[in-house]
């Protein structure tokens, strides 16, 4: 994809559409949310959230993310299910209405991060026992982990941080039942193998995720939200890995990011990581971060990334106009 379609988006970024004819609009950090009945409409926007805030717009991240998000509910369709129904456009889903888990499940295969919750960042302020684990003196960021790790987070409520919590504390707390919780982590470590696997192929590493899991109506585990996006989720090129060197990585080097991690290193360069109003996004830090998202989209899906009609909000009302009159007939 040119450069020029990006800088396009730059001038009608996607912050949002309202709606109305779908009723009441709940606005999340990234997609906007429509019931209606048993399902949800979800508009992904081109949002960039990290450190918990809402740092700036990125062409054609959202467009990025609802595609992916839809490869991927098809790739582990045989480990679990999602809420996927259908696309009516490229930056909406209609999904079932579940009931979400109070918890995010984060499963990481490298000791690596920035955040506060971030497992390197505690282990290099001195921690060693960690999520209710307990990790040896001596790793480096970045080393690969002997095999994924859960480490869950409680989902931040009205603007606050997500909070660290064990799996102990979890089935402890009642906020998952044991018996419940077993299938969540047995199902996020098989879908994180796969992940695995098939960014492989693509020349990129799956580095760490998150998964948000829900019930049905009937009880049935699916997974919600996204899964394996650059904002879910953090990528290396295979390539950058491997080339870097002990000595490297000592001296502070970094394998090459395709998600939303540079945009988070860059912030914390500048002495911002999550406390206070965050500074606006550089225009060309917003370029550079589509066309990482369109990247990995292309490495992962083998596809080539058509980008859709912008301004994209009355190329979506259009859409979801005609799903509402067939849904209908």
């Amino acid at each position: 994809m040119t450069q020029r379609p990006i800088e396009r988006g730059l001038t009608h970024p996607f912050d949002g559409v309202d709606l109305p004819f779908l009723g009441t609009k709940r606005q999340g950090k990234v997609r906007d949310i429509y019931e209606l009945d048993d399902r949800l409409v979800l508009i992904t926007t081109d949002r960039l959230s990290a450190f918990d805030r809402i740092l700036g717009l990125v062409p054609y991240k959202g467009q990025v993310l609802n595609q992916l998000a839809a490869f991927w509910f098809g790739q582990v369709a045989d480990i679990i299910g999602s809420h996927f129904l259908e696309s009516p456009d490229p930056n909406v889903t209609i999904g079932r209405k579940c009931r979400p888990l109070p918890v995010e499940v984060v499963v990481r295969g490298y000791i690596s991060g920035v955040t506060s919750t971030a497992l390197w960042y505690r282990y290099s302020q001195g921690e060693r026992h960690i999520y209710g684990m307990d990790f040896p003196d001596g790793l480096q960021k970045n080393d690969a982990l002997p095999t994924p790790i859960i480490t869950p987070t409680t989902k931040a409520q009205d603007g606050g941080h997500d909070e660290r919590i064990t799996s102990a504390e979890i089935v402890e707390r009642g906020l998952v039942s044991a018996e419940l919780w077993d299938q969540v982590c047995a199902a996020a470590i098989a879908v994180f193998q796969r992940g695995q696997e098939i960014a492989r192929r693509g020349g990129l590493i799956l580095v760490d995720t998150k998964y948000e899991f829900g019930l049905t109506d009937d009880g049935e585990l699916v997974l919600i939200d996204e899964m394996h996006t650059p904002d879910s989720s953090r990528f290396w090129t295979a390539e950058s890995y491997e080339r870097l060197t002990t000595k490297k990585r000592e001296e502070g080097a970094e394998p090459e990011n395709f998600d939303k991690e540079f945009i988070r290193l860059y912030y914390a360069a500048n002495g911002y990581r999550g406390e206070g109003e965050p500074f606006p996004m550089p225009e060309a830090l917003a370029v550079q971060a589509a066309e990482r998202y369109i990247r990995t989209y292309e490495m992962l899906t083998g596809k080539t990334f058509e980008p859709g009609e912008y301004p994209a909000g009355p190329r979506i009302e259009r859409n979801l106009r005609d799903w509402v009159s067939s849904s209908a007939a």
